[in-house]
């Protein structure tokens, strides 16, 4: 039986249930003072226990689909997303260089700086940035919300190499699921050594990777949304990160130098975030991303009572009743994630011009990293193509 079966999950259930039952009516016969009637009695409890956290799991797993097959559970899945429709480019941009970051012990101007960090799947013992890049650790303030938080920015062998010390470059900002940490971006999808391996293919340009969390508030979940008289999140991505960048390192500047991803709440952000502010984000990629913005305890009122606002926070909401923007949008996801497939194909369906959506999609896997981790080199390459060459 498959691991997201309702068979597998009743026969579950039904063993829990003679689990429990055999539990009180074989414990008056262990109710004897012996090593051999103790040692059975926390058997009998350790058994109890086990049989119905796997009830929980199995139901919690048939819910979200985090895990669509054993073979998926186990990390077995492999082989990248195949792209459907070429997604194409709504607007030609005419970037311009930003200034080029000052060096110094404080590090780049608008960012601060914490340290670097280990590039984790580089392949490769060298630490020269010249070869492998450099990833910092860093804090990116809002001057316009006075919101921040941290994350890390992920610098090319390419910026670093001789003839290349005035290029600017284009930069992806690339967003986690909410709680995620920024670090799982780094150690568990491996951005920086995908973007290594994928310049070695000659599939994508040197591009700058912004990885940070979706939410500048924490421990609030704010959805990307700028709430009435509190975090402006939406505010904080569109404004005060680009000009972070575009201070602190050499970013082009211009519309259409930058692109926006992530995974789930980072997914529905930045589809989120490129429908609002194409200027700024003309392409985006989701992850098993959903359509509409979360509401429950960790997010609070996101709206103020505003019934518009709670409607334009529907993406499906704004391509029936807004302009349609000018962006490239790009879904990706299993076949098998019932959170977010069907959701993703009827706004496929749904797109008109010049709003252009395509599809990457892998036939087995869940709402979890080893699904994301086959599916993000193609939406690089795809998301690459869509952005200047630096220069």
């Amino acid at each position: 039986m498959g691991l997201t079966s309702h068979k597998l999950l009743a026969l579950a259930a039904l063993l829990a249930v003679f689990t429990v039952l055999g539990t009180l009516w074989v414990w008056p016969k262990l109710a004897v003072r012996s090593w051999p009637a103790m040692f059975l009695r926390l058997g009998t409890i350790a058994v109890t226990q086990l049989s119905l956290l796997v009830v929980f799991g199995l139901a919690v797993n048939d819910y979200f689909v985090f895990y669509s097959s054993w073979s998926d559970l186990l990390g077995h899945e492999h082989g990248a997303g195949v792209i459907q429709g070429a997604g194409g480019t709504p607007r030609a941009t005419t970037p311009s260089g930003g200034p080029a970051a000052p060096t110094g012990p404080t590090g780049p101007a608008g960012v601060q700086v914490l340290g670097t960090a280990k590039i984790t799947g580089a392949g490769s013992v060298s630490r020269d940035p010249a070869r492998i890049g450099r990833l910092d650790r860093v804090r990116l303030p809002g001057g316009t919300t006075g919101l921040s938080t941290d994350g890390y920015v992920y610098l090319p062998p390419q910026y670093f190499q001789p003839g290349n010390e005035t290029k600017h470059f284009p930069a992806v900002l690339v967003m986690t699921g909410f709680p995620g940490d920024a670090a799982n971006l780094v150690t568990k999808l491996r951005y920086p050594a995908t973007e290594l391996d994928l310049l070695d293919k000659g599939t994508m340009k040197p591009t700058v990777l912004v990885l940070m969390r979706p939410s500048p508030s924490m421990p609030r979940d704010s959805e990307c949304e700028d709430v009435p008289h509190g975090p402006q999140a939406q505010t904080y991505f569109s404004t005060d990160v680009p000009a972070d960048l575009r201070a602190g390192y050499r970013v082009l500047g211009g519309a259409g130098s930058l692109g926006v991803m992530g995974d789930s709440t980072g997914g529905y952000c930045a589809v989120k975030l490129g429908m609002a502010h194409p200027g700024t984000f003309p392409a985006a990629v989701s992850l098993s991303g959903y359509f509409r913005a979360a509401e429950d305890v960790t997010t609070g009122d996101l709206f103020g009572g505003s019934q518009q606002r709670r409607n334009e926070a529907d993406l499906n909401w704004r391509l029936a009743h807004l302009p349609v923007p000018a962006l490239a949008v790009l879904l990706a996801d299993s076949k098998q994630d019932g959170r977010t497939y069907a959701d993703s194909t009827a706004f496929a369906a749904a797109a008109r011009p010049p709003l252009v959506v395509a599809q990457a999609t892998v036939g087995t896997g869940g709402h979890n990293f080893t699904t994301w981790d086959r599916l993000i080199p193609p939406s690089l390459s795809w998301l690459s193509a869509r952005l200047p060459a630096p220069g």
